[in-house]
Parts: structure tokens; sequence; C-alpha cells
């Protein structure tokens, strides 16, 4: 486990903006390094704000994004093309602006896919894609992603892993199917937190007042089945990315004194 790193920024825009600067660096340095890269995508406010932050980078030009490799953390199971589906918000956000090789833009199942309304099966099948993606050097059945982002929301879940529910008690499988999420809809695909956990760098995003609480239980010592936030963490960095709202709550001895 690694212990959270935390950055905190003015406002969400400045916040959006600085991630995405971030990510465009990480990006290049990896694929300097090992001639790819893979990075996986939040949806929400928060993940939609740094992709269209992103889009607007003048650096964006500096990525190969034909040799990206993007996933999702979890989806909303709804119909291809759906406009609540986080894939459907990331092709507008940035997706459909940048030269992105096809295949390496792996989507969760729709529910009208080759799946049909099967969730489960859908999350067998996106498990399947993962781990047929990942290589020796992984050492596991997920390929170890250089960068894996996270919205947090009021209630500290993260991606579709909800505090109390069986999805975050997961300890096995890499995808699962959520049913009866406490938020519409309630059904939806999600990676699960051994998934999460093989990511190089977990980047947790919260800004506004309502994720105050979220972030402060997380970063406090909570259990991960209350908070799911708070077991949510890379293989080599832990990074929170908040704006001042969302810092509001922390303990002063978590705050990090030189945050611009």
């Amino acid at each position: 486990m690694t212990v959270p790193q935390l950055v905190v920024h003015r406002d969400k825009e400045l916040m959006a903006q600085a991630a995405a600067a971030r990510l465009i660096t990480r990006i290049v340095d990896s694929q300097a390094a090992r001639g790819h890269a893979s990075v996986v995508l939040t949806g929400g406010r928060n993940g939609n704000g740094l992709l269209a932050a992103l889009a607007a980078a003048p650096a964006r030009d500096a990525v190969d994004w034909a040799r990206l490799d993007l996933w999702w953390g979890d989806e909303r199971f709804l119909p291809e093309g759906d406009p609540e589906r986080n894939v459907t918000q990331a092709r507008e956000a940035l997706l459909d602006s940048v030269p992105l090789d096809p295949a390496r833009v792996h989507a969760m199942p729709a529910s009208d896919g080759v799946y049909g309304n099967d969730a489960d099966a859908a999350a067998a099948g996106y498990a399947a894609e993962l781990a047929a993606a990942a290589g020796p050097e992984d050492h596991g059945p997920v390929p170890a992603f250089d960068v894996l982002m996270l919205g947090v929301g009021p209630d500290t879940h993260v991606a579709s892993l909800f505090p109390e529910l069986p999805a975050v008690r997961e300890t096995e499988r890499t995808v699962v199917g959520v049913h009866g999420a406490p938020k519409p809809p309630p059904t939806r695909v999600s990676l699960t937190l051994p998934a999460i956990r093989a990511a190089r760098e977990v980047w947790l995003l919260a800004a506004g007042e309502d994720k105050a609480e979220a972030a402060a239980i997380a970063l406090s010592g909570a259990g991960e089945i209350q908070a799911p936030a708070a077991g949510a963490y890379g293989r080599s960095r832990t990074l929170w990315l908040l704006d001042a709202s969302a810092a509001s709550q922390l303990p002063r001895a978590l705050y990090p004194p030189a945050s611009p």
C-alpha cells in the first residue's frame, strides 16, 4: 500500500487543467520508456472536466495517441450511445477529437451488446479482455496501468464500488456486475479493488464542497468496506487531486502546506 500524496488546487477549473497537464506528462514519459501507455478513465463531472481540459491543452499533441490504451474503471450498464454512459461522455469531451487507435479503446460492454442485458456476463467479458492484454511483466490478470483515475463520490464510492455493497468486498474477480447501486442507474459494471490496485499510479479526483466529507473520511483511516476510496491505491503512487472546497475538512496534519 502506498501512502497517499495530496495536491490541493484553488478551484475545480485549475484542478482539471493541472491534472490534464500532469496526465500528458505521465503518458509521454511512459511512451518514451516502453513505447506505449495505458490509462483508465473515470466519468462524472471531475473525470469529464479533466478530459475537456486535456482536449483544450496545447501540449495534447505531445501524446502519441495511436500508442495509448484506454480502459474504464466502471460503466453504467445502458445501451450503446446512451448519453449517460461514461464512454459516450468521454468521446464528446476528448476521444472524438484525437487520433486514437479504435482497437485500443476498450469500452465496457453496453446493455444491448454481445452479452445482452446480463451485467455479470458483461463483467466477465471485460475481465477476459483485461487478462488478454496483460503481459508476463504485469504479474497478474490485468495490465499494470500507468494511471488509473477515479472520481470520489460524496458517499466515498469509487468506480461503482459503493460502501457495504458486495462489489467492494470482492477479492478474487477483477470486474463485477453491480446490482442495486444507490444512485441511478442501478445496474453497472465495475473494476474491483484488486484490479484498481494493479495500477502503477492511482489518482483520485475530488472537487466541490459535496466531496469534502468523503475526502476527510477516506484519508483519515476509514476501512475500505465503509469507505471504498480508502482502499484505492497504486503500486508506486497514490495521488489525491483536490480543489480547496473538497479539501476543506481535511485534518491540518494531512493538508499539504505547499499546495497552490
